[in-house]
């Protein structure tokens, strides 16, 4: 019979029906995963002197048993096993738990190697294991296991399926591209990784496993990106740019040059016919909503509608106030449909979308319900896009046909995770602020300092501006000591009294309450307003000048800064004051550098390298992939040399008529069929 790594785990001897059932519940279905089922660490193995180990460190001792092995028992089934050995003449005491069977491995005046956790005041070695004195290697793979299976059995099932398959494992990146970059062949990789003779061979199979996931998951990125623009599938926007320039000279300011660049880019894309998919990007305040009105406008002037949709009713309400400023002096029309839209209004708004009576539509996910129905939708816009779920972007590009689509965030993403999770995508980024756009000083006081800090506030109130008040929580919770957002609320009350009003505002409240609070503190009927982070992304109120964040070190870095953003939105000099009293050294590391740095773009860098991808964005919705070996932080250099190769090669002639790519395309998908569209 003909093997192949593609064999499901099951055919392995060794494996019954409960141990396979093991196996797939830690992904391992087939031969294949079985042998890339890579160890997440290593122990170092190597045997240490006395006088250069430390308290409590795990460590190999090698010496002569000295004594033989006495086993004594204690309480119900517990026993200890005890030993002298002679270690560069120092006299160890050597202990093991509940393993009485390892007494037959000490033999008087022979030598023995032992792992375990050292205790430097006693001289006494906590054993774990005895080595065998002929290990070829210094180096242990530990690797994840389960209840149902042991990690010592998955080791044991690696090495036989090395010994049965070795020979039949296919290379998967060839000979050329091997050598540019250093990289060992597959089969070299696999058993080093697994088998290391010491750490240098280690580090090499490390790096070209890690090379070898970044480098075929940009290869991916950059053939779908390919795709895209050789079909030929999307609209073409033919835009009048008499009228874009008409628009931009109503404006009350000038558009910076980075958002003059970024407008290029986009009206770029609509004008052929590829299809978009462009990420922009800008900082709190740095002037995105111009550039999608600018797109709003280009579509309109070719006869075209748009979709704009945001997460919250909040933002997709201050997105209409935005545009509707924006547009005054021209006929586009632009309605709001949410989910709090009365049913007779959304009637209206419905039967004028299908006529194109209305050029732009701006929602919540509302937007992708049955009955929204556009007679012309050739752009999206999807704002803060990675809140919501792939189906639901996919949802509303679907009202259209190939629409063109523009994704924005205001939340600075490192190119770490740019290249990673949206390497699909073109990117546009505004790294310029308005003229005139102050910095927010940002300050960091302890809990104890709070009756100092209302005198600040009072000051700022009497001045007639407004202020934020940020809680984490809803209600109280007896998990976290926290302050609620509803005790928070009562104390504001009980410090301003009847001098100023305070408002309250969170996430479990109705769409019409939250909408009336923000428009009474939008006209300043409220002058402080005490609320979660529902506030966090949208919210346009430039009288208010004042931010204080409670519990801050439970935040982000990236989170704070959307926070702060909030304010320094007016002429005002404004602040953002953060309290807390962080328990550990990286939530005072946090408050230290937010005090210290207004820019977005590095404070998601540091967050992500604090904090890891995952807990910026969520990691259902944050779009990255999983990758056994490669860290995208750690390891972000290989990264940017495999998204390079891979850049570079999915231009060659060669990657799709070559037999010694094949291996590549076929892991890609790449058929002949689909291979002449590239002719």
């Amino acid at each position: 019979m003909t093997l192949s790594i593609e064999d499901p785990i099951a055919g392995l001897s060794g494996v019954g029906e409960k141990r396979a059932e093991a196996l797939n519940e830690l992904g391992i279905n087939t031969i294949s995963d079985l042998l890339t089922y890579f160890p997440f660490r290593f122990e170092d193995l190597t045997a240490k002197s006395i006088d250069e180990i430390e308290d409590n460190e795990k460590v190999v001792l090698e010496g002569v048993a000295i004594s033989e092995g006495t086993v004594s028992y204690f309480g119900r089934k517990r026993n200890r096993l005890t030993f002298r050995m002679n270690c560069d003449h120092v006299i160890v005491s050597v202990t093991f738990f509940n393993q009485p069977y390892l007494k037959k491995q000490i033999e008087t005046g022979k030598e023995i190697k032992v792992f375990g956790k050292w205790d430097g005041i006693r001289k006494q070695l906590s054993g774990i294991k005895i080595l065998s004195s002929d290990s070829a290697s210094d180096q242990e793979a530990i690797y994840h296991s389960s209840k149902k299976i042991r990690q010592s059995t998955i080791f044991k099932l690696i090495e036989k399926a090395w010994d049965q398959y070795k020979d039949v494992i296919p290379e998967d990146v060839p000979d050329p591209l091997r050598r540019k970059h250093n990289l060992l062949t597959r089969k070299e990789m696999i058993y080093r990784m697994h088998f290391p003779a010491d750490s240098r061979e280690l580090e090499e199979a490390r790096y070209s496993v890690i090379f070898r996931e970044f480098f075929i998951y940009q290869l991916r990125m950059a053939w779908i990106k390919r795709q895209t623009k050789l079909a030929q599938n999307g609209l073409t926007i033919d835009y009048d740019v008499r009228q874009l320039k008409m628009f931009f000279d109503s404006l009350p300011y000038e558009l910076t040059q980075a958002q003059k660049r970024v407008v290029n880019e986009v009206c770029k894309d609509l004008k052929i016919k590829g299809q978009m998919f462009r990420l922009l990007q800008g900082d709190v305040g740095s002037g995105k909503t111009v550039v999608a009105a600018s797109a709003i406008l280009a579509a309109k002037t070719a006869g075209k509608q748009s979709a704009l949709m945001a997460p919250t009713e909040i933002l997709a309400t201050q997105h209409k106030q935005s545009l509707d400023e924006m547009f005054d002096k021209t006929e586009i029309n632009v309605e709001l449909l949410t989910g709090s839209t009365r049913r007779k209004e959304r009637d209206k708004i419905l039967a004028r979308l299908r006529t194109g009576d209305i050029d732009c539509l701006i929602g919540t996910h509302a937007l992708i319900q049955e009955g929204v129905v556009f007679d012309s939708l050739a752009l999206v816009i999807t704002d803060e896009q990675h809140r919501f779920g792939v189906d639901q972007r996919k949802n509303l590009r679907e009202k259209g046909l190939n629409p063109d689509v523009l994704f924005m965030t205001a939340t600075p993403i490192p190119r770490t995770l740019s290249i990673t999770a949206y390497g699909e995508m073109d990117v546009s980024v505004i790294d310029e602020m308005p003229l005139g756009r102050k910095p927010i000083s940002t300050y960091w006081i302890r809990p104890k300092h709070f009756d100092r800090m209302t005198g600040f506030l009072k000051k700022e109130l009497e001045k007639g501006h407004q202020v934020y008040i940020i809680s984490p929580l809803i209600e109280e919770s007896e998990m976290m000591d926290l302050e609620d957002v509803t005790a928070l609320y009562h104390t504001y009350q009980e410090i301003l009294g009847d001098s100023f009003t305070v408002g309250l505002l969170h996430g479990k409240m109705s769409a019409s309450e939250k909408e009336a609070t923000m428009e009474e503190f939008q006209r300043n009927a409220i002058q402080v307003l005490v609320s979660t982070t529902v506030i966090e992304v949208g919210v346009n109120v430039p009288n208010a000048t004042l931010m204080i964040i409670h519990d801050a070190d439970r935040f982000g870095l990236a989170q704070l800064h959307q926070l702060r953003g909030r304010v320094g939105r007016g002429e005002q000099e404004s602040y953002c004051i953060l309290i807390a009293d962080p328990k550990g050294e990286k939530g005072a590391e946090r408050m230290q550098i937010i005090t210290e740095t207004s820019d977005g773009f590095a404070l998601s860098q540091r967050d992500l390298e604090m904090r890891g991808p995952g807990n910026i964005f969520g990691k259902k919705q944050s779009g990255l992939p999983e990758f056994k070996v490669a860290d995208i932080v750690e390891d972000f250099s290989i990264l940017e040399e495999a998204r390079m190769a891979a850049q570079q090669l999915i231009q060659t002639e060669a990657f799709y008529n070559k037999e010694e790519y094949s291996s590549l395309r076929n892991s890609l998908g790449i058929t002949k069929e689909n291979e002449m569209i590239l002719d």
